[in-house]
């Protein structure tokens, strides 16, 4: 990747919905070359695609919280079986497998305290393997512009 193509990363992450042309504009290339070179960069795969951003609340997922599971063994059919389970749940949003006092990071969004409460016991916990879950609500985001 050279400076061009971390211009049009920087520009994409930002407005994904902008138009090749005005990209172009904005990295100093004509429309052609830009656009090869967006077909280059999500063939490569640094470009993975693109979504909405979408206002949790406004969808029904008003209540966000990180939960820090830890596991209870770390044998790899379990960590499999915990894994596969977890990406079935449409509540976690994102999944980390991380290191410290946990074992994976959730990300989890519901509508509020009371369906929390009933996926974390009802769901969450009963994951196979799991042995702890640490909630997190999350009271504010501060964002960077």
């Amino acid at each position: 990747m050279d400076e061009v193509d971390r211009a049009i990363v920087a520009v994409l992450e930002q407005e994904g919905r902008i138009s090749n042309s005005e990209l172009a504009a904005r990295v100093g290339l004509s429309p052609s070359p830009c656009l090869r070179r967006v077909r280059q960069l999500e063939e490569a795969g640094v470009i993975r695609g693109y979504r909405a951003v979408v206002d949790p609340a406004a969808v029904g997922r008003g209540l966000r919280v990180f939960a820090g599971v830890r596991l209870a063994r770390h044998v790899r059919a379990e960590v499999a079986a915990f894994e596969s389970a977890v990406l079935q749940l449409a509540e976690v949003r994102a999944c980390h497998h991380i290191t410290g006092n946990f074992d994976y990071l959730l990300h989890v969004e519901v509508a509020d305290l009371a369906a929390y409460e009933d996926f974390h016991a009802s769901r969450l916990a009963a994951l196979p393997g799991v042995a702890t879950v640490n909630s997190f609500v999350i009271m504010k985001t501060l964002d960077n512009p």
